[in-house]
């Protein structure tokens, strides 16, 4: 295996709002990865064979992708692919508890009305001083329009009239 790419739903609830105007018009490229091998442009040829396979399979409107600033990603294989920067998202907070981040929800996490163990841990690793909240660079967001962005009708008669 050569790489691997994988879409599925907005990882966040009511992020398709910003793009479509029903949930099901919006997929997102969650994840891409190439082995370090392969030749120049394999991850935009391999972007631009699962976008037109999409366009064939599949009948939502819209691409979303997200570059992560923390990793130093600002989108490159996506412009290569045409998809259209359509904004930022702002840092969020993060737990880095040995060399490794996890998201503040983390700390709440429970299992039948308890925390989860490892919410108890990185609670005490806060307290003990050996965890510690950070701040992450953002994104930034990435949009691909595969056909046509539906008008809902309303909007359509009111547009009309």
């Amino acid at each position: 295996m050569k790489g691997a790419m994988f879409f599925g739903r907005m990882a966040m609830a009511n992020q398709w709002k910003r793009f479509a105007q029903r949930p099901e018009d919006v997929i997102e490229l969650r994840r891409l990865c190439c082995v370090d091998e392969t030749p120049k442009n394999t991850e935009s040829f391999f972007i631009g064979r699962a976008l037109r396979m999409l366009k064939k399979e599949w009948n939502g409107t819209v691409v979303v992708s997200y570059a992560d600033k923390e990793y130093g990603h600002s989108g490159v294989i996506y412009r290569a692919s045409n998809f259209t920067m359509t904004g930022e998202i702002m840092g969020a907070r993060v737990i880095v508890y040995k060399d490794k981040p996890y998201h503040d929800k983390t700390i709440r996490a429970k299992y039948k009305g308890s925390l989860k163990p490892y919410a108890l841990k990185l609670k005490d690793a806060l307290s003990a001083g050996t965890a510690y909240y950070k701040e992450t660079k953002g994104k930034y967001t990435y949009e691909y329009v595969l056909r046509e962005k539906r008008v809902e009708e309303s909007s359509l008669r009111t547009f009309i009239e």
